[in-house]
């Protein structure tokens, strides 16, 4: 499967929204050991279907505060994605400590029921199991549904109940080769006019 890669998993004729969450990608990558070249995975959808539309979830800290995602999420915005955000939610523990939480889930459920009628493929990037019940629903629709997490590490990280019901399962780590941000080629170490890269390479 590896070998033939995206054009395998998708049929071009094949109208296809994708719906990414944001925090549960960034954890596989991460696990993963490699970083997302956003550009590239935008056309691995683009140019092996119909691409109805690309959605990104992320929550992020109050504008007040200074975001370390907000200069990704204003590069997917200009870029091909519909970014859907809401703020972290602040609460304390017992300890007095600090944390935040914020959960897309609801927001991916209805945007996903929503555009269901009108595409033929559904691509859930997740691999949170709380999603069975929004496949086994659009699946009644009709609509072929793919989720794309990684069983590559220990423990996986798409839930086995999530991926038995999906129609389609794609290892993020088989993906590598078509989404890596590659680096570039480092300069000789002797050379002393070096230059970091910029934030573009942040980006994709």
């Amino acid at each position: 499967m590896a070998n033939a890669g995206p054009a395998r998993w998708f049929n071009p004729q094949e109208r296809i929204a994708v719906f990414i969450d944001g925090a549960n990608l960034y954890q596989a990558a991460r696990a993963l050991a490699f970083d997302i070249d956003y550009r590239r995975l935008l056309d691995v959808f683009a140019s092996r279907g119909r691409l109805v539309r690309a959605y990104y979830y992320t929550a992020l800290l109050d504008e007040q505060e200074y975001s370390p995602i907000r200069p990704l999420v204003d590069w997917l915005d200009y870029n091909g994605y519909t970014m859907v955000t809401k703020p972290l939610k602040e609460f304390s523990q017992a300890t007095g400590r600090r944390k935040y939480k914020g959960n897309m889930d609801v927001d991916i459920a209805v945007d996903v029921m929503e555009l269901a009628p009108h595409v033929d493929h559904v691509v859930l990037v997740t691999g949170d199991g709380d999603f069975k019940r929004l496949v086994e629903a659009v699946q009644r629709k009709g609509v072929r549904v793919t989720t794309i997490s990684t069983i590559r590490t220990t423990p996986p990280l798409i839930a086995d109940e999530l991926r038995r019901q999906s129609d389609q399962f794609i290892d993020l780590a088989d993906l590598h080769a078509y989404i890596a941000r590659q680096r570039p080629v480092e300069p000789p170490a002797d050379r002393d006019d070096l230059v970091e890269d910029e934030d573009e390479d942040e980006l994709g």
